[in-house]
């Protein structure tokens, strides 16, 4: 006889039962014997694991010198997941597929499971519209014991290899559902995959916690299937539905294989219900598996008022661990005072690079009313200033490229009125954080819950394009210079900062829009200067430029994948992961500007500003230009609003697992009053960048890989949630005033193209939009076993997929649209999504798909 024997220390998986089911189980008959000690099981948990038995044989050699054959076997348990019907639509499609196809055997007069297992098998193999012509039933029954290929004969142990069971947990131990066996097999002389059924006439005992046994489910597959399609996917479909004891109850009194059928349908129709939510007349079933999902009431006019009641409660929620920002990390048992440091030169190197690009773009097109010297010293005072009082620190103030728009905006207009620059910037400026702190004030930020996860993506991946896009239109500039690609008047290169701006993009691409336009727009002004063979055409420094881009991109990714590898020390692989991009950096610099010195290249602009503190005359603009000051400042405020708030929720994600709190309403008072210092003394803007901000909770997060269905994937278990990396980046990038013009002058251009490639690579790891365009060139077999995989259709999933697709499409249209106006009304566009994701999308796909795919998990 086989056995079936388990030990009692079994795994289990929880899903709570009704306190009737122990009176209802007693009314049952045969199914009274279901469990052992069935009387004690009521009022717990009825659970169902899988039971995977793996022998190991010894060797030859080795066998020969054991008694009797002895060999090993490898008994591995593990949790399941009761399938929620509601939600993950495989559990209807398997149950379909088994209806089309049905193999039933209403009768099984054997009484061995050999015997049960061969007479369900050749069921299968004769079925008129059998597709499998390789199909073996003596393979197929080898593969479902442990002793398939033995060289013991007659004296391996036959025990079932996989198997799922269903257990009930109480204060005694755990008590196993006798009455019923899903068995699971995988081989590859499968094509599809199948289920058959078996009823036996009476109940056998084929072992230990098999005592009684009636029902046998066996479903076969082919090994390579999609993550939502294998053996054990169809299998817990089934012993989900027959977890229910009053399910099988039912199953014991069909007749014919219509009725055997009508009843699990009608259990399909039961657990879909019980799903949705709780129903009291559903109370006598003995298992629910309720997921029932947050609905966000509708925003209402009484959720903007009482005046300042979001920024008090940000403050309540924050001020209490203001001290912990401090010192976590730093004092106790648990210190991360390796990660800070290694955090800091990140944020450092991701800070000052482009802070001065911008800053020899805002010399350029404001004339040098705002330079190096200025950007820099706004950044750094910005930025400790956000450090010390912000509600989440975590997040990253830059000057963006949408920024440096609206200021050569304000240098033309200035221009063609005859204005003051410095007092109509700080102007703007002003009536931008007026118009900040009644956002504030009156809980605009509530808004932001409108954008879904789905929006959020779509933005930040139009960001991680432009990345790449510059990069490359930087590289095939240089090329056309230097390779000889195009030559012709001077002056074709010469180009305007207008037309240059329109090449940039307008959402927080802090690094690559500026020197996609300061640093190309006057190459012989930006050139080491002296050397006149820089000015011309030479094919050494077109191709040095794009071998140290490539070789900046390789070596920074490649230290970043470096704490995946098995080399070196683990503390060692972390600390060269969180300095992949200032070692990238510096090498690439040193190699660059030592290595390849008979080499120009070329250099940013820097002029010194004659004062860095100066205030501007506010006095000296008349009433008209005052207003027309406000118009600006409300379409900034706007921009500052939306990126300010969107980037803060990236940030603050849930699968990121910040414990601390948000401060949305606080935080954007607070960059309205640093901004308000920054317009008065004539220094560039600052609000939160992106992909920085999320990047740096990545960098102080403490990550897992786990393993799920074959899939490796990355999980945050903890951010160490500190002030101290935003201060001493802040510190440090203040103190690189005293390293200009050199050596700060020998970083390359290519060598920030190459970081421009390594921040689009970086941003968009967890990128679910990126992730589901890739499904697009993935076999089934590969795909992950994500929420959206389970609970979407896979045909709904591309079309949302395509769909997002076209919304980004038209956000690039506007986001890098060569005129500069087009670029001011984006914020505008980013809002039209909030539309188009509610209006219009559910007239396409159900909501309760779009749900699941804007869901975190």
């Amino acid at each position: 006889m086989s056995q079936c024997a388990y030990p009692e220390d079994a795994g289990y998986l929880k899903c709570d039962v009704d306190d009737a089911s122990e009176t209802h189980e007693e009314s049952l008959g045969e199914e009274a014997f279901d469990t052992v000690n069935s009387s004690i099981v009521s009022g717990e948990s009825v659970r169902f694991f899988v039971h995977v038995n793996l022998q190991v044989q010894p060797s030859q050699a080795a066998e020969s010198e054991l008694p009797d054959g002895c060999g090993l076997l490898h008994t591995s348990r593990k949790y399941l997941k009761l399938k929620n019907f509601e939600e993950e639509i495989r559990a209807h499609r398997d149950l379909d597929g088994f209806l089309d196809r049905a193999s039933i055997i209403l009768n099984e007069t054997a009484t061995s499971l050999d015997d049960v297992l061969r007479a369900m098998l050749l069921r299968l193999v004769h079925k008129p519209d059998n597709t499998e012509p390789d199909c073996n039933v003596d393979l197929l029954m080898a593969v479902l014991f442990t002793d398939a290929g033995t060289p013991m004969e007659g004296k391996a142990v036959h025990l079932l290899s996989d198997t799922i069971q269903g257990v009930t947990a109480t204060v005694t131990g755990v008590q196993y559902q006798q009455s019923w066996l899903c068995i699971i097999c995988t081989s590859k002389s499968l094509l599809k995959r199948h289920v058959c059924i078996s009823r036996l006439v009476r109940p056998q005992n084929w072992g230990e916690n098999c005592c009684e046994v009636r029902f046998v489910i066996l479903v076969l597959a082919p090994p390579k299937m999609k993550s939502t399609k294998t053996a054990t996917e169809v299998g817990r479909t089934f012993a989900t539905m027959f977890l229910d004891i009053t399910f099988r109850q039912k199953l014991l009194k069909t007749r014919t294989e219509e009725e055997f059928k009508e009843a699990l349908v009608h259990q399909r129709q039961l657990l879909t219900v019980m799903d949705q939510g709780p129903n009291p007349s559903l109370k006598n079933y003995s298992i629910s598996s309720i997921c029932v999902q947050k609905s966000h009431q509708p925003l209402q006019h009484k959720d903007f008022f009482p005046v300042g009641k979001g920024i008090r409660e940000d403050f309540a929620r924050r001020f209490p661990v203001y001290s912990l920002d401090f010192t976590d990390g730093i004092i106790g048992k648990n210190k991360a005072v390796g990660k800070f440091i290694t955090t800091t030169l990140f944020l450092y190197f991701a800070c000052l690079l482009p802070t001065i690009a911008f800053g020899s773009l805002n010399d350029e097109i404001t004339y040098g009313a705002i330079d190096v010297q200025k950007t820099i010293a706004g950044q750094s005072i910005g930025g400790l200033l956000y450090a010390l009082f912000s509600g989440q620190p975590l997040v990253v103030l830059l000057t963006t490229a949408p920024l440096a728009l609206y200021t050569h905006v304000i240098r033309g207009i200035c221009d063609d009125y005859e204005l003051d620059f410095n007092t109509f910037y700080a102007w703007t400026g002003l009536w931008n954080s007026f118009f900040l702190a009644l956002y504030a004030l009156f809980n605009f930020s509530l808004i932001m819950s409108l954008f879904k996860r789905s929006t959020e993506e779509i933005i930040a991946l139009f960001i991680s394009m432009t990345f790449v896009l510059d990069a490359v239109k930087g590289t095939v500039k240089i090329f056309q210079k230097y390779y000889g690609i195009s030559h012709g008047n001077h002056n074709a290169d010469h180009i305007s900062v207008l037309s240059l701006l329109g090449l940039g993009t307008s959402l927080n691409t802090s690094f690559h829009t500026a020197l996609n336009t300061s640093l190309l727009a006057n190459p012989p002004e930006l050139t080491s200067v002296s050397s006149r063979s820089a000015e011309h055409p030479s094919r050494e420094t077109a191709v040095l430029s794009l071998l140290i881009m490539l070789g900046t991109l390789w070596l920074s990714y490649t230290l970043y994948q470096f704490k995946k590898s098995p080399y070196l020390h683990p503390y060692m692989r972390e600390i060269l992961s969180d300095c992949a991009l200032p070692i990238s950096v510096l090498t690439f610099s040193l190699i660059s500007s030592y290595g390849f010195r008979e080499i120009k290249m070329s250099k940013f602009r820097y002029n010194p500003s004659e004062s860095l503190f100066k205030i501007a005359e506010m006095q000296s603009l008349s009433l008209g230009a005052i207003g027309s000051a406000m118009g600006l400042g409300f379409l900034l405020s706007m921009l500052f609003f939306i990126e300010q708030n969107l980037v803060a929720a990236l940030a603050n994600a849930p699968e990121n697992r910040l414990v601390k709190g948000t401060a949305y309403h606080w935080d954007l008072l607070l960059v309205a009053v640093i901004n308000t210092g920054l317009s008065l003394f004539g220094m560039p803007w600052i609000h939160a960048a992106y992909p920085h901000s999320p990047l740096h909770v990545r960098a102080l997060a403490v990550v897992e890989e786990r393993v799920e269905n074959g899939h490796i994937y990355e999980t945050i278990v903890n951010v160490w949630e500190t002030r101290l990396t935003t201060l001493g980046a802040s510190i440090l990038v203040g103190f690189s005033l005293l390293l200009l013009p050199v050596p700060l002058q020998w970083i390359p251009k290519p060598v920030l193209y190459g970081l421009f490639l390594y921040i689009a690579l970086t941003s968009i790891d967890a990128n679910q939009l990126f992730e589901r365009m890739a499904l697009l060139l993935k076999d089934q077999a590969s795909y992950p076993p994500t929420h959206y995989i389970r609970r979407v259709p896979q045909r709904k999933i591309h079309y949302f997929t395509g769909l997002q697709v076209l919304q980004l499409l038209l956000l690039c249209a506007f986001g890098m649209s060569p005129l500069p106006y087009m670029k001011m009304i984006f914020p505008l566009i980013m809002m039209a999504m909030i539309p188009i994701r509610y209006k219009l999308l559910p007239r396409i796909i159900e909501a309760k798909y779009l749900d699941a795919m804007d869901a975190e998990h």
